[in-house]
């Protein structure tokens, strides 16, 4: 109990720089929002729990727009790293094939080179078999 000017107060209320009237208006405050049920748009409380809905859904969006970011930088990052494999292994397959490419191109020189000494080979024992028969004939017609 609290006395003020030697009088007693009748409520227990400690020393404030309230007034019995203001103290009594906040009860009234309390309990008035305490019997009332708040609704989404209503009244302050539920603004309050609007804006931290709100709020909320902005912090979680957010969160979940840097996951898919996060997710989707690791998916190009992927995808330039078999892109990059792929070149290397196209540019590899290249180098393979410009080889082949040059070592048939060296066996087909070889072969042509082959190739015309055996038919300039043909068209001189050809000759000399042509002269043969000529020399034959003669000699079985004298």
């Amino acid at each position: 109990m609290c006395f003020h000017n030697d009088e007693a107060v009748q409520s227990p209320v400690l020393e404030t720089m309230l007034t019995e009237s203001e103290i009594q208006y906040l009860f009234s405050l309390i309990n008035h929002q305490s019997t009332e049920p708040a609704s989404p748009g209503s009244g302050s409380q539920g603004s309050n729990r609007a804006v931290y809905s709100t709020e909320e859904r902005k912090l979680r969006r957010m969160q979940s727009n840097r996951e898919s970011a996060r997710r989707s930088r690791c998916r190009k990052k992927k995808h330039l790293e078999n892109l990059t494999n792929q070149v290397n292994r196209l540019r590899i397959q290249n180098r393979e094939l410009k080889n082949r490419l040059a070592f048939t191109m060296h066996q087909h020189l070889l072969l042509s080179l082959q190739n015309d000494q055996l038919r300039s080979e043909s068209v001189n024992l050809l000759a000399k078999l042509s002269d043969l028969c000529g020399i034959l004939n003669s000699m079985l017609s004298q």
